[in-house]
């Protein structure tokens, strides 16, 4: 079943995604895999808060957002290098 955000959620969502794209990258993406940590940890201590739920969704959708950045950078770069 697909849950729909209250506007609550949505505003929650937004602001923590403007927070992840925010956060330092290197190469290593650390500071991603320091707050799906600390997001882990608060899940143990409090299961089954919706905060939690949405932050590991807007980690992941972080994550893919890099990586598919990061691909489209490295195939602009190689048509550079054959031209």
């Amino acid at each position: 079943m697909v849950e729909k955000d209250t506007q609550e959620e949505k505003a929650f969502r937004g602001r923590y995604a403007d927070e992840l794209k925010k956060k330092k990258r290197d190469g290593a993406d650390s500071d991603i895999e320091d707050e799906r940590n600390k997001v882990k940890q608060q899940g143990m201590k409090t299961p089954g808060r919706r905060g939690e739920q949405i932050k590991h969704e807007e980690i992941d959708k972080e994550i893919v957002r890099r990586y598919t950045a990061k691909l489209d950078k490295e195939k602009i770069e190689d048509k550079k290098s054959d031209s």
